[in-house]
């Protein structure tokens, strides 16, 4: 009896090994932990901010409680606790490559330079680099810009491209990096920079918070640069990222995803009352319509 009992243990072992195995380490970490850790932004609204309870709120905050859901129901453990944790340009990718985050929800640009690195979910917007001034100033261009300082955020795509462009055209261009995007906004807003560039989602979202102010400054018609945003995961997990984006192609097919867009880019914003009149892209419509987790802006053009 003793001897069935303990080969009767070893196989339940054997089989919850196997199960945990097929889950993966993300989800075999949740299940043994009792926790999932997410990184949010502090105020990058509408894509992750603090409301007025100082709770992480926002579109992307909301597509990731619905994975949350999703896994705890794979678990069979709904009482899985949420950390959050808040992280900035500079230090989110790091927090997943070095696997503090499980899920990184605010505002990341998927690359295929990153994508050596880490994982991404499939594209959940797709935003265009723009430059914005001051006043009447009508820039279309870096190459107006010459021998200007223009201002960006340490730890984008954004900076990357305007440091590659000002080096291969020579322009002489002096880049200031402010440490978010509020922090580059206000060099321009000083006259420290002649321009911001940034993504147009974020300068609309930096815009609407002006009031009056708005109509002091314009953001360029021509677009620079391509951005699919996309939730951070860590690298080697595939049957996480395999339910990251189920959750993601179930808001798609269900049409559910058009009345999340609207409530954080077409309607005044929770805790806020600014609305950002956005309404949904092109690009992003063919995104729902055929999801994909390219990181070639080219697929979105």
């Amino acid at each position: 009896m003793k001897r069935l009992a303990r080969l009767s243990a070893a196989l339940l072992a054997l089989c919850l090994g196997w199960a945990h195995a097929a889950d993966g380490p993300t989800l075999t970490r949740v299940r043994d932990t009792g926790v999932i850790v997410i990184g949010y932004r502090p105020a990058s609204l509408p894509f992750s901010y603090l409301d007025a309870q100082l709770r992480p709120t926002g579109y992307t905050v909301e597509l990731c409680d619905r994975i949350v859901a999703a896994v705890r129901t794979r678990l069979q453990l709904p009482d899985i606790e949420v950390r959050r944790v808040e992280v900035a340009s500079a230090t989110r990718m790091p927090l997943v490559i070095n696997g503090t985050l499980d899920l990184e929800c605010g505002i990341t640009t998927h690359t295929a330079e990153r994508a050596r690195n880490q994982a991404f979910s499939m594209t959940i917007f797709v935003a265009e680099t723009r430059l914005m001034t001051r006043g009447g100033e009508r820039v279309q261009g870096l190459a107006d810009l010459r021998g200007l300082a223009v201002a960006s955020t340490i730890g984008t795509t954004s900076i990357q491209h305007l440091a590659k462009v000002n080096e291969q055209k020579g322009l002489g261009i002096r880049i200031l990096g402010g440490l978010d995007d509020p922090e580059g906004f206000q060099m321009l807003r000083s006259g420290r920079a002649s321009a911001f560039l940034m993504d147009d989602v974020l300068l609309r979202s930096l815009l609407a918070q002006q009031g009056p102010g708005a109509e002091d400054y314009r953001i360029s018609d021509q677009a620079l640069t391509v951005e699919p945003y996309a939730i951070g995961l860590r690298k080697g997990d595939p049957q996480f990222k395999a339910l990251v984006d189920e959750v993601l192609a179930g808001l798609y097919r269900s049409g559910e995803i058009h009345a999340i867009y609207r409530r954080w880019f077409e309607q005044p914003l929770p805790a806020l009352g600014l609305n950002l009149k956005l309404p949904m892209s092109a690009a992003f419509r063919r995104v729902i319509a055929k999801p994909t987790d390219s990181p070639d802006p080219d697929k979105y053009r």
